[in-house]
């Protein structure tokens, strides 16, 4: 069995685990899973998910507005962030971000909303969890500009985009993406990651690895994306699996 399994991105608030997420997260320790952060994409998520980390304590949990759900906030979101991040069970401010793949979305709003977000990681001195899709150039843009410390994650780019996040300073995270036969890109992106700035995650319920793409997701599916991380990289998959629990601890103060 492999051990030292750190998920840096989950959603086990999602209603995709309503039928057995008890059982599931019961299972987790025993299968080698040590910690998995939880990400918020809204206040009430993002309170679900301190609720978790209440009853399981390898859970921890990020406070965030996804930019999804951008402009739908009350007033005083940031305010209601800061009392949510106090709880010592939090550990970062996400995910927050920018998403332009849909058209409707204000990139407007989803832009002043990351700014602000960001700025309060900076207040509070948190990392932040980074969703970015098809917004490579704004992204980059903005976190050149406030230099937050966080990772980027579900990372989609190129190896010239992860060069220039990873000059910042910044973790790059990566799903089971990299057992996709289309993973071509994202495995070149990995190749240019440092061995300290690499992490994992499933963003379960969703992105679940070959082979059980188009199934649910859980964090015991990420030995497989370490596998294929561990044939990039010339290792093995407990070994990556160490060396990414170790960078999610340093990123995330645990």
């Amino acid at each position: 069995m492999f051990t030292q399994i750190f998920d840096t991105h989950s959603h086990y608030t999602d209603s995709a685990f309503d039928e057995n997420r008890d059982q599931v997260l019961d299972a987790l320790p025993k299968e080698g899973i040590v910690h998995a952060v939880l990400a918020g994409t809204t206040l009430e998520d993002s309170a679900a998910g301190i609720a978790l980390t209440r009853r399981y304590d390898y859970l921890y949990a990020a406070v965030g507005i996804h930019p999804e759900t951008a402009g739908q906030q009350p007033a005083d979101y940031l305010a209601q962030l800061e009392r949510m991040a106090a709880d010592p069970r939090v550990v970062a401010v996400g995910e927050i971000g920018l998403d332009y793949h849909y058209e409707g979305y204000d990139r407007d709003v989803q832009i002043r909303l990351f700014r602000e977000q960001l700025d309060l990681a900076k207040q509070l001195d948190l990392p932040v969890i980074i969703h970015a899709r098809d917004c490579t150039e704004d992204y980059v843009n903005i976190l050149r500009e406030m230099r937050p410390r966080g990772v980027v994650h579900c990372f989609s780019g190129s190896a010239e985009t992860a060069r220039e996040v990873l000059k910042l300073g910044m973790y790059i995270g990566f799903t089971g993406v990299l057992t996709f036969k289309n993973a071509k890109k994202a495995l070149k992106a990995l190749a240019e990651v440092p061995e300290d700035k690499l992490v994992l995650e499933t963003d379960c319920p969703y992105m679940a690895p070959v082979p059980f793409r188009g199934k649910r997701c859980d964090s015991r599916m990420i030995p497989y994306t370490a596998e294929a991380a561990a044939l990039v990289r010339g290792t093995d998959t407990q070994t990556i699996l160490e060396q990414t629990c170790r960078n999610g601890e340093r990123l995330f103060n645990i």
